[in-house]
């Protein structure tokens, strides 16, 4: 990796706020491209989009715009009567939000086998983003169709799943005839990233994905190394025993 110094596993500047919208288009495509030699030419991994909208609050306006000269008030008001004083308010208003998934489908029959997401912080935030996720999430494991569910954010409340451990990342697997048993990858900032494997159609080769290497290829590929300062604590902040950790890996 061509940082100044290495990561063992996840490299936590990548969950930066600024760079994660990034670096989770470099995933999803990256991941296709690495899915798509090990399953073709009976299935295919389809790069999808959702789109929803949420409020946000749009800033203070440019108040400048409606100020007068005080000699103007002056004679405004000596033909209408004196304007009150109001006070400025922030309006909300929509904003339109695009998280690209992955769909392996037989590509015969058009069918979805496997659905891949990798997790944004919206998903793990309470608000629409979340609650549309939410629902997709219910519906997809109501299905018959396998979930993979990439989860590389610190930030945020992880998805339910009952008797988790706790940890910084994880991935999970679903697979439909295991419901509602499934597998869970957990690790921390200090461990390997794991490998695991796509559930496909029963009695096919299913593709392992090596989690570590993927994230070569996207830091590598989009030049992330020319855009993070090493020397600043990551964004979000790590804990106190953690940065101690990543700074003794300089030494």
């Amino acid at each position: 990796m061509p940082a100044p110094f290495p990561f063992p596993g996840m490299n936590p500047y990548l969950e930066s706020p600024s760079l994660w919208p990034e670096v989770h288009s470099w995933l999803i495509v990256e991941l296709a491209r690495m899915l798509n030699p090990q399953i073709t030419p009976k299935y295919r991994a389809a790069v999808e989009k959702r789109v929803y909208e949420e409020t946000v609050l749009i800033g203070i306006p440019d108040v400048s715009l409606v100020q007068q000269k005080p000699e103007a008030r002056q004679e405004a008001a000596t033909l209408t009567a004196t304007v009150s004083q109001p006070v400025l308010v922030e309006l909300p208003e929509w904003e339109a939000t695009v998280e690209r998934y992955l769909e392996i489908r037989d590509v015969t029959t058009g069918e979805v086998v496997t659905v891949i997401e990798v997790l944004s912080p919206k998903n793990k935030r309470s608000g629409e983003g979340r609650n549309q996720y939410l629902t997709k999430r219910t519906k997809v494991l109501n299905s018959e169709s396998h979930l993979v569910e990439i989860d590389l954010l610190r930030s945020g409340d992880p998805l339910p799943v009952n008797s988790a451990q706790i940890s910084d990342y994880r991935v999970l697997v679903s697979r439909v005839a295991q419901r509602p048993v499934a597998e869970l990858y957990p690790f921390t900032l200090r461990d390997s990233l794991p490998c695991f494997a796509i559930p496909l159609r029963s009695g096919d080769d299913e593709p392992v994905i090596d989690l570590g290497q993927l994230m070569q290829v996207v830091y590598d590929a989009a030049a992330l190394d020319l855009t993070i300062d090493y020397q600043q604590q990551p964004v979000p902040p790590l804990r106190k025993a953690d940065y101690a950790w990543l700074e003794s890996l300089q030494g």
